[in-house]
């Protein structure tokens, strides 16, 4: 949103910035010890797990004591991986089958986006950096669908999330046919150009109708477009079976990069208001990938297993913080983008979590829950916020929509709005 398209100033109007909804999602439980800040009230010094997030700790809220009770068995037996994941946004019990007969509940970020997608290109982004399955059996007779989805647009279909930096890339920026997409890249590829060569001559006409404000946001946006690019041609060109004008298959390498790269253009999504509602896996739940990167050569879900063992708890702990150090990169870009009535983070909900507090015991109370950004400036922040235990993860949400201008009676398993939050 440009300055220049916002009403006259002369008619005493404000311009306002959409606000804008994500959820981060991270599998296998979470060092709760290390997560958990000592005391209730103003945010001080974060614990190890949050250490990353200090640049951004006044746009921060901890959220203590939620739940998510319908992720619990409730005669179903085992399956806490699949269960958590299907009902982290939707708060309903899954139907237990390894079918084609799943079922579950409308998530959240769908009940948003069917309400406000109208306003914008795409009604939802859903992101994340592992493959999943819509098929199979993933978890103790749960389909697949149930640990590799967390967005739910009706009951019985879960939206897949898209896993290729460069897929989503081109969903964003190139041409709606994938036709005219494959034969835009391979050309752009031939002559090295770059996708803002195409819209150089557009993007120079309106940079003249600008006043200094707006073409230093212009230069900004355009800017993020170019970088993305050049590192999405850098990860593609490690690759050595990329056959020129392909869309590559790999993600990058650097797992920390794929995280920030599917960020970053969440954030530019954002930016454009190509869409207001996004999700990110940061990966699937049960998810037992190794972190070379990090030192931990281990399967996380094996680690999530710690059985208080030290060294295991020392690596869940690494896997822990190295994944809330990819968020803090994706919250600190959120609040560098200024917009009106602040920056883009001050006009977001952010939440990120999991749907399983000890990965040992496998629990579904007591949830880690960051909820980051201002809403454009509904609450407050820098607070670590105690819940009685059982509080339902789902009046979180509740509060969310009603902010987010749509009133919902209620929602999976919610008892009311969350409070005292807003």
């Amino acid at each position: 949103m440009l300055e220049a398209m916002l009403p006259l100033r002369a008619f005493g109007a404000v311009g306002k910035s959409p606000v804008r909804m994500a959820f981060l999602f991270t599998p296998n439980g979470m060092s709760m010890p290390q997560w958990t800040p000592a005391q209730a009230g103003t945010l001080g010094d974060l614990p190890p797990v949050l250490q990353s997030l200090s640049s951004v700790r006044d746009s921060i809220n901890i959220l203590t004591g939620l739940t998510q009770y319908n992720a619990n068995a409730l005669a179903d037996g085992p399956g806490d991986h699949a269960r958590s994941a299907a009902t982290w946004l939707t708060g309903v019990h899954p139907h237990k089958t390894a079918g084609a007969d799943i079922q579950g509940g409308v998530s959240v970020d769908q009940v948003a986006a069917m309400r406000l997608g109208d306003a914008t290109q795409f009604p939802s982004l859903e992101l994340g950096c592992e493959r999943g399955a819509a098929a199979g059996d993933c978890d103790s007779g749960y389909s697949c669908a149930y640990s590799s989805s967390i967005a739910w647009q009706t009951p019985s279909m879960p939206l897949p999330h898209e896993t290729n930096p460069r897929l989503v890339f081109e969903r964003l920026f190139g041409v709606a046919d994938p036709g005219e997409t494959a034969q835009s890249r391979a050309m752009r590829e031939r002559n090295n150009l770059s996708i803002l060569d195409f819209v150089s001559d557009q993007a120079k006409g309106l940079r003249g109708q600008l006043g200094n404000r707006d073409r230093l946001k212009l230069d900004e946006y355009m800017t993020g477009v170019r970088e993305i690019e050049k590192r999405l041609n850098r990860t593609e060109s490690a690759v050595n079976h990329i056959v020129p004008s392909q869309i590559p298959s790999d993600a990058p390498s650097d797992f920390g990069e794929h995280i920030r790269l599917m960020g970053d253009m969440m954030v530019l999504a954002f930016q454009a208001d190509l869409t207001r509602v996004s999700t990110l896996m940061i990966a699937n739940e049960g998810s037992n990938r190794a972190y070379n990167e990090i030192g931990v050569p281990d399967g996380h879900h094996e680690m999530s297993h710690h059985g208080t063992d030290p060294e295991r708890l020392r690596k869940k702990l690494a896997i822990d913080t190295f994944h809330v150090q990819q968020v803090a990169y994706i919250l600190e870009k959120m609040k560098s983008i200024q917009e009106p009535g602040g920056s883009m983070l001050d006009n977001s909900f952010v939440v990120f979590g999991c749907g399983i507090s000890d990965g040992d015991a496998h629990n579904h109370d007591n949830l880690p829950t960051l909820l980051a950004g201002k809403g454009g400036g509904s609450f407050q922040t820098g607070r670590h916020i105690v819940y009685t235990d059982g509080t339902p993860l789902n009046n979180l949400y509740l509060a969310m929509l009603d902010r987010f201008g749509i009133p919902v009676e209620t929602l999976g398993d919610s008892t009311g709005e969350l409070n005292p939050l807003f």
